[in-house]
């Protein structure tokens, strides 16, 4: 594994689990079917909950001193499943302390913490990475292919919804708790040249949470085009759909659907070219409807958290940016603040702080 200078050493990359609460038991199932990492920590201030975690059987040593670990010369990297109020402090003792950083969304609790991890990383030579975990999906890699090879043209709309019957969380309202995912979704799919430049949130707290429940996410794009996320708490159904649309080709992502999440049509509405119409064919209509087939592609069915831990650690061995690195972070952070932002102002359109891709 590499160090602090890059020099790429044989033996496998030690890694301690901060949080053994809900997804930091997925983080050690998947860090330890993970070729390339050794799981030496499970690090929690409730050292009974880690143990439970681990079962009797494990090696893996169990502590509820971040210190501790973070001292050890046997941890190259950590991966964190802790509240986002408390990432900045313990990304950043992991960073100060020369480790390696895997953090779950969001980065950190605002922009300006996410910034402070980001600069920290980068002036140690150390990786940040994102678990943005339906970014490893084979959906959302296939999607990322065919919008960068042009399949399905000009992208006019993404329209994506993400409702269940869900866990009202005590810090964070739902767009900071649900939207997460779709916003680093666009991140990932969407061409390098498009970038969302204002946000306008509404959102409705029915159950007197303190807090929006239900939550309607509206983007415009760089180029015209626009992007809408629905993320609600209360929906006695779940879903996870996701609409794309191109001049040429509209794709229908269904992940609750594991026979056939990807639909692509070759459906659509087109322009007239003006040169066409007469006069009186231009009052009635200046659109034409595209009907043709719709395929579903074949994609294989992996775990998108074993991918997410892949990829930290050859990003490590490798040294290079990981997919999701602090900077794709940043970006996700920039849309929550402005939506935020957007709701303390009755829904307005807000400017989105802008995230040079490096």
């Amino acid at each position: 594994m590499p160090g602090k200078t890059g020099i790429v050493l044989s033996a496998a990359i030690g890694l301690a689990v901060i949080g053994a609460g809900y997804w930091g038991p997925n983080l050690v199932r998947n860090a330890q079917a993970t070729s390339g990492l050794r799981l030496e920590y499970l690090c929690d201030l409730d050292a009974e909950r880690a143990r439970r975690v681990l079962g009797g059987y494990s090696t893996v040593r169990v502590s509820d001193s971040l210190e501790e670990v973070l001292a050890d010369p046997a941890v190259h990297a950590v991966a964190i499943a802790t509240p986002a109020a408390t990432h900045l402090p313990v990304a950043m003792a992991a960073l100060e302390a020369g480790k390696h950083v895997l953090v779950e969304k969001p980065l950190a609790a605002n922009y300006a913490d996410g910034r402070k991890l980001v600069e920290a990383a980068d002036s140690r030579g150390l990786k940040l990475m994102l678990d943005h975990t339906f970014c490893y999906t084979p959906a959302v890699r296939h999607l990322a292919e065919i919008i960068a090879g042009g399949e399905l043209g000009t992208i006019q709309y993404l329209d994506s919804v993400r409702i269940n019957l869900g866990l009202v969380q005590p810090d964070v309202d739902v767009l900071w708790d649900l939207a997460p995912h779709d916003l680093s979704i666009f991140d990932a799919i969407l061409p390098p040249d498009i970038h969302v430049t204002e946000v306008a949130a509404h959102g409705s707290d029915p159950i007197g949470a303190g807090k929006a429940c239900v939550a309607h996410l509206t983007l415009r794009l760089s180029h015209g085009g626009m992007a809408h996320v629905h993320a609600n708490w209360l929906s006695p159904t779940k879903i996870r759909t996701m609409v794309i649309g191109g001049s040429a080709k509209t794709v229908v992502w269904d992940d609750l659907n594991p026979s056939q999440r990807l639909s692509i049509y070759d459906r659509g509405v087109d322009r007239s070219p003006a040169g066409e119409l007469t006069e009186e064919k231009r009052a009635r209509t200046i659109v034409s409807y595209r009907v043709g087939d719709m395929v579903a592609p074949a994609l294989g069915e992996r775990e998108a958290l074993r991918a997410v831990m892949a990829e930290f650690a050859e990003s490590i061995t490798q040294d290079r940016r990981p997919l999701t690195d602090g900077h794709s972070g940043l970006r996700v952070l920039a849309l929550l603040e402005a939506a935020s932002e957007s709701l303390r102002r009755g829904g307005v359109f807000v400017d989105v702080k802008q995230e040079e891709r490096v």
